[in-house]
């Protein structure tokens, strides 16, 4: 496998509103409906308590960051590279990836992979694109493909081995591999409250870019490769002003 022409990428996703309370009587029936299949006690799971899980559904939430990375060069000495599309105008953020992934894709053999991503973040990313009319770039596209023209890989599909029986975390597959997985102060769970009420986004950008390195690594560790050395680990932040 040629690494240098993997994209790896992960997504940050929150609700479209802060609260179940500042959404419309239309967007409230419209979740009111969707919940009824996600309760499991009527008692506490009542739509307001549900909502912060609005920003794993397409349809309810929406996405503040897009981080990826690229491996560059071969064996010890290679290097990962990650870049970040972030901030509150989704559309703009969308926008900005589409154009970079749309030339990145421009040549044969190139691949995206991600955990869990064609669950969620390849789907994700295609719905939202959508939503905002943003066109949808070629490596995303799997409408009327043979599965071999779709150049998708996802580590929690390959680390099943065609057992679909229960799912593995990254921050798992990291541990039982033996990839040093950075320690982070959040979890997916509590994006929503870093978003909406402490306002910290660049604490969720660096979060996103902890999990491509990990995403990263344990692709490599797939294929018996070396790991790349953290000295190695080039970030570059591409904040609201820069894209």
């Amino acid at each position: 496998m040629n690494f240098n022409n993997i994209l790896f990428l992960d997504i940050e996703t929150v609700s479209q509103e802060e609260s179940y309370h500042q959404l419309d009587s239309e967007w409230k029936d419209l979740w009111n409906h969707k919940t009824r299949s996600l309760t499991k006690n009527p008692e506490t799971d009542t739509p307001e308590l549900l909502y912060p899980r609005a920003a794993i559904y397409a349809e309810f939430g929406k996405i503040i960051c897009v981080s990826c990375g690229c491996i560059q060069g071969t064996g010890e000495e290679k290097k990962l590279v990650i870049k970040s599309y972030s901030g509150d105008d989704e559309k703009k953020l969308l926008k900005d990836f589409a154009n970079m992934l749309q030339g990145w894709s421009g040549q044969a053999d190139k691949f995206l992979c991600a955990h869990n991503g064609k669950e969620f973040d390849y789907p994700y990313l295609c719905r939202r694109m959508i939503v905002n009319g943003v066109e949808i770039p070629e490596a995303l596209k799997i409408s009327g493909r043979k599965p071999w023209e779709v150049r998708h890989l996802d580590t929690l599909e390959l680390w099943k081995f065609g057992d679909f029986k229960s799912y593995t975390s990254l921050k798992l597959l990291a541990k039982v591999l033996g990839v040093p997985s950075p320690k982070d102060d959040i979890d997916g769970s509590m994006v929503n409250e870093v978003y909406y009420v402490q306002k910290d986004l660049e604490r969720i950008v660096e979060y996103c870019q902890k999990d491509v390195i990990t995403l990263a690594q344990i692709l490599l560790r797939f294929h018996c490769e070396t790991l790349v050395k953290p000295a190695n680990i080039e970030i570059k932040n591409l904040r609201k002003a820069d894209v």
